[in-house]
């Protein structure tokens, strides 16, 4: 009997450290430009709940690409609401657990302070050698970069100049370092850097960018991973989403 019983406690504790269901954590997928805000949630979320949360950042076109390929992701947090509709269609993400976490916000910005006034009249007169954008075929706000540039009739002269980052991280550091004299990156990002000079895009120039959250089918079983995804929603989550430049959709 008492062998038995050893062999019950054994196969159990085993079932706890190894059940997707049980396991005190849950990992994240997110897009880039979401990365300050996240890691600020993030580490808010642990210190209530005690649960550990695993990010990891890329443009949303790579991680999604990850997904697709069995990424062991829990959750996708993309920079576009596009990807995340895929998943659901693909089925690789839980039906009615998608949603609108934030609602993104482009900026032009350069290190040097003098070159971008607050009408962006730089794009016209074209007065620099390179700038960065995201990879419009990963990166949601490389798409609407080119859209800006479009909308202001200044596509066709820029492009020549256009130098692209594999997401908007690397977009600013092109930026930063000087590789490029400006650059479209998300308003987050100019909020938290210091020095140099920026344009806040107005909204009308491009499409809404909606930045959408799903819980994946990694995740179905994992119950922290859903409680993260109701954490975004809570008013602490919230109020560092919103501090870090974003804006959220109204409330229907």
């Amino acid at each position: 009997m008492r062998r038995i019983l050893l062999a019950a406690l054994a196969v159990g504790s085993f079932l706890l450290g190894h059940s997707p269901s049980l396991a005190a954590e849950a990992s994240i997928a997110a897009a880039a430009n979401f990365t300050a805000a996240a890691q600020e949630i993030a580490a808010r979320f642990q210190a209530q709940t005690g649960h550990k949360i695993n990010l990891s950042f890329g443009s949303s076109g790579q991680l999604y690409a990850q997904i697709t390929q069995g990424a062991p992701f829990d959750v996708f947090l993309s920079a576009d609401a596009a990807r995340p509709a895929q998943a659901e269609n693909a089925g690789l993400a839980v039906p009615g657990t998608r949603f609108t976490y934030a609602i993104g916000k482009l900026a032009l910005w350069s290190a040097d302070p003098a070159l971008i006034d607050d009408q962006g009249r730089v794009l016209r007169n074209g007065d620099f050698t390179h700038l960065a954008i995201a990879n419009p075929a990963a990166a949601p706000y490389g798409t609407a970069a080119v859209e800006v540039m479009k909308a202001l009739g200044v596509y066709a002269s820029i492009s020549p100049k256009i130098v692209q980052g594999e997401n908007i991280i690397q977009t600013y550091q092109f930026a930063a370092s000087g590789n490029a004299e400006l650059g479209f990156v998300a308003l987050s990002q100019v909020l938290e850097a210091p020095g140099g000079s920026y344009w806040r895009v107005p909204e009308n120039l491009h499409a809404p960018i909606l930045q959408d959250a799903v819980l994946l089918k990694a995740g179905e079983q994992n119950r922290f991973a859903a409680e993260f995804l109701a954490y975004l929603k809570s008013p602490q989550a919230i109020s560092i989403i919103e501090k870090h430049g974003y804006a959220l959709p109204r409330a229907k």
